[in-house]
């Protein structure tokens, strides 16, 4: 047969090999879980958050942090995501996903080697049974090559590859979750160092008010009107409320260590800036979108999706196991003793092989690696149900929590109001003589604990609200990444 016809066959033939290849799929099809229907986050007696509103459809336009109004905030939290460990490792962690997809896609189509050799060897002729013959010492020379095509019949690999793209997907989406958890722990780590800023700020102006007192107790005491004792108890209150500052500082300087961690640098090589309370915005109307869409943003549900999709494929991966598969080869070969005739016709080998291999007997690991996937689905669709179920909480939590909180400050603006007022008329009614160091002291005690009741308050409502903007995000990318 001339090498022309074997050509044309060839071509011939693989048209036909290709179309054999396109046959059934088996294994259950992935099915994307619905929506859930529930109209909003709150349980029946949860107080509303005044600033919250429910939409069918929510678009953040931006990062999510920008909502704060903080260039300071947005400023670290681009430091962070370009310097993050984290951030890197998940980074690194879908590129080695997306270079197995592209590998499990390769594996689908023909598979093509090339070969080429040189070796000098001895004929041994008295193996032969030849006696009295030389044994002589050649060279040969050989190149060629090899295709392969698995016909996938039952479409294990295609559905091993369609699991490595869900696989992937499920990556991207993480990549996206750890890209939000730093920008949230950022903004976190941004307010707890204003609420603790403003902690030392009230405790200032509470020393400032003991040191009123002593010095108001000096002067009664210079004209006779407060015994000695008296100046001791001022100068106890003083020095006590002093001494509540080391601590704050403690949880300052740790909090500060914190966000040089999440930045990705060392504490002594970066500062973090001076956040504070005034320097946040807090929007007039928060949109919230609906559990509905929720399940199709956050990238932890999305994440859980793709992997359950993955799980999906497996099955369909160990279901094709359990029948025939065909395997098509092709070999050619030019070989010589001569390198000046290795492309001659008559130095041309070739086969052509097609190789079933059917699942006979294997002691039943085939089929049980089925329902070992089967029940790896089942449990991937449990761990996205409970997912979704973490992810509504979360938000509950954080709207109940933005409700109460705006409620705790407005009471508690109106009590530092109102002691405010009694200790200026207590130390009004002892500097006159008509009143008494005690209630003086009790309204300072007082006025102390409204103070700092008050920064803590509303250092709780901006935690909360980050904690709302970040189980609620649909954006965390600046607006030139």
């Amino acid at each position: 047969m001339s090498r022309r016809r074997m050509t044309k066959r060839a071509a011939l033939a693989l048209p036909l090999t290709l179309a054999l290849g396109a046959c059934a799929v088996v294994g259950p099809n992935f099915q994307r879980p619905a929506a859930p229907g529930a109209p909003a986050y709150a349980m029946a007696g949860d107080a509303g958050a005044p600033a919250v509103r429910l939409s069918p459809d929510v678009r953040t336009a931006g990062a999510w942090w920008l909502a704060l109004g903080s260039p300071e905030l947005d400023q670290t939290i681009r430091l962070a995501l370009a310097g993050s460990p984290t951030v890197a490792e998940a980074d690194a962690t879908l590129q080695k996903l997306q270079a197995e997809t592209a590998s499990a896609q390769g594996a689908l189509g023909p598979q093509v080697d090339g070969s080429a050799g040189a070796q000098r060897e001895r004929i041994n002729t008295q193996s032969f049974g030849f006696t009295g013959f030389p044994s002589p010492t050649i060279n040969l020379y050989s190149i060629g090559g090899t295709v392969s095509y698995d016909l996938d019949l039952f479409g294990g690999g295609k559905r091993r590859l369609e699991a490595a793209r869900a696989r992937t997907q499920a990556q991207v989406s993480r990549v996206d979750a750890a890209y939000l958890t730093l920008t949230g722990n950022v903004a976190m780590q941004a307010v707890k160092i204003a609420a603790l800023r403003a902690e030392l700020d009230a405790l200032d102006a509470i020393v400032a008010d003991d040191q009123r007192t002593v010095d108001m107790v000096g002067k009664a005491q210079a004209i006779g009107g407060a015994a000695p004792s008296d100046l001791t108890v001022g100068r106890g209150d003083l020095a006590r409320d002093a001494a509540l500052r080391p601590a704050v500082e403690r949880d300052l300087a740790l909090a500060r260590h914190q966000l040089a961690l999440l930045v990705g640098r060392t504490p002594s090589d970066w500062a973090a800036p001076d956040f504070s309370q005034a320097g946040f915005t807090r929007p007039a109307e928060i949109p919230v979108g609906l559990p509905s869409s929720l399940v199709r943003q956050r990238p932890d549900i999305l994440a859980a999706e793709a992997e359950l999709h993955a799980a999906t494929a497996d099955v369909g991966v160990a279901t094709a196991s359990l029948y025939p598969n065909i395997r098509l080869t092709a070999g050619l070969t030019q070989g010589s003793i001569q390198p000046e005739n290795i492309f001659r016709y008559d130095s041309t080998g070739w086969n052509l092989a097609g190789g079933l291999t059917a699942p006979i007997f294997n002691g039943g690991r085939l089929k049980a690696g089925q329902h070992a996937a089967q029940a790896e689905a089942r449990a991937a669709l449990a761990r996205y149900n409970g997912t979704v179920l973490r992810a509504f909480v979360q938000v509950s939590d954080a709207l109940a929590a933005l409700a109460e909180d705006d409620k705790a400050i407005a009471a508690l603006v109106g009590v530092q109001s109102v002691q405010e007022s009694r200790l200026k008329d207590a130390r009004a009614a002892y500097s006159l003589g008509g009143g008494t160091l005690l209630s003086v002291i009790s309204a300072e005690r007082d006025l102390a604990k409204s103070r700092r009741d008050l920064v803590n308050a509303q250092g709780r409502r901006d935690q909360d609200l980050v904690s709302l903007l970040v189980a609620t995000a649909t954006n965390w990318k600046p607006a030139n990444s």
